[in-house]
């Protein structure tokens, strides 16, 4: 995975998902999780489709080294974990969907927005329902008791999904400009 100039946007995106992955929604001392929207970006922006994995090792290796160094609790490790790698994929793709879409202007934004609410809506569906299916932990509960008890946490999964990737083709487009204003490459 050579670093090029159309893969530069993996390093960012590297550091916002290891400054945000500990905790999911976030709280008065945290942000929340990025990772989704990490994803998502990745697929948008970052050429090389090797980085999906690179990312998924990223991480798996954080939450590795938060669970064994940091004391964050290990309730989500379970076979279900590696739902994570289609959970993940979907952003991913739907990055890359989005690619389609770039030249489009102002309704970009609008098929941004849209794309990135519909993937984080696959997103958790695929990690909840696996969790609910293959973690152990709810052999008792029936699964419209689980979908009710984790549909509270559905605005914040998607909200913050879409926040971050909004903040993350805002971020883009400001780059392009600034370095069209002072000559250095077109406009993003």
């Amino acid at each position: 995975m050579k670093l090029t100039m159309n893969n530069t946007a993996i390093l960012p995106l590297l550091a916002l998902m290891a400054a945000t992955r500990v905790h999911h929604f976030g709280s008065a001392w945290s942000l929340p999780d990025a990772s989704l929207a990490v994803f998502f970006l990745a697929g948008l922006y970052v050429s090389q489709r090797a980085w999906l994995a690179g990312l998924l090792l990223a991480a798996g290796l954080l939450d590795y080294l938060a669970i064994n160094q940091f004391n964050v609790s290990d309730w989500c490790m379970s076979p279900a974990y590696g739902f994570l790698i289609p959970t993940y994929a979907v952003m991913w793709l739907a990055g890359r969907y989005c690619r389609l879409f770039m030249a489009v202007g102002q309704q970009g934004w609008l098929l941004l927005m849209a794309l990135a609410a519909a993937s984080a809506t696959v997103a958790f569906v695929i990690s909840n329902g696996s969790f609910f299916l293959f973690s152990g932990r709810y052999a008792d509960m029936p699964m419209v008791d689980y979908s009710l008890s984790v549909s509270q946490y559905f605005p914040a999964y998607v909200g913050a999904a879409v926040a971050y990737a909004v903040a993350g083709f805002a971020v883009v487009k400001a780059v392009g400009v600034l370095m069209a204003a002072v000559g250095q490459e077109k406009a993003v």
